[in-house]
């Protein structure tokens, strides 16, 4: 399976790794990431070799969000909505245990796409938040009240704080703060 803005990878033991790879945009989340992603998911959904998925970022950052310079190009909007509607629902209802591997910022859509993953595991420089809520973006706020409880959840939604990796723990955000290359941990 080629993709041109992620990666696919399966490891042994029925691994597969699938790497946001955009990181001259901070793996900002475009239409044509999420299409793939999607696509990906899919296929890997009914494959026998595939027993666990890992998701990760390429570079230093997990995901910075939306590729907001679509969001400038009116044209584009039923697309954005489409391709994001299809592939939250995707990652939900992938059949098998998803991880996210988050290193860096993990915020807006990247902090939605982590929430969505069953298991959270982050790097001590890593940072979660919804920051488009001063813009006016709506943060996928369900799946986030699930982990962390409905009040924090609304603080993080409402406000666009950002929270570090030590936060992130201690809400039960993230299960583990590893400080050796995450897709090792990951795969240990």
């Amino acid at each position: 399976m080629d993709y041109n803005s992620i990666k696919l990878e399966i490891v042994d033991d029925k691994i597969a790794i699938i790497t946001l790879n955009r990181p001259e945009k901070k793996n900002a989340l475009s239409i044509q990431m999420r299409s793939e992603i999607s696509d990906c998911l899919q296929k890997l959904d009914s494959s026998s070799e595939v027993g666990v998925l890992i998701i990760t970022g390429s570079g230093s950052t997990f995901s910075a969000g939306f590729d907001l310079k679509e969001f400038t190009q009116p044209e584009l909007f039923e697309n954005i909505y489409i391709s994001s509607s299809q592939y939250h629902r995707d990652i939900w209802n992938f059949s098998k245990p998803t991880i996210a591997a988050i290193e860096n910022q993990a915020l807006g859509g990247g902090f939605d796409l982590a929430t969505l993953c069953d298991i959270r595991i982050c790097t001590e420089n890593s940072v979660f938040g919804h920051p488009e809520i001063k813009f006016g973006g709506p943060p996928l706020f369900t799946p986030l009240q699930w982990i962390i409880g409905y009040g924090l959840a609304r603080d993080l939604c409402l406000t666009g704080r950002i929270i570090n990796s030590s936060d992130a723990f201690r809400i039960g955000l993230v299960s583990e703060i590893v400080n050796i290359n995450i897709i090792e941990r990951a795969i240990q």
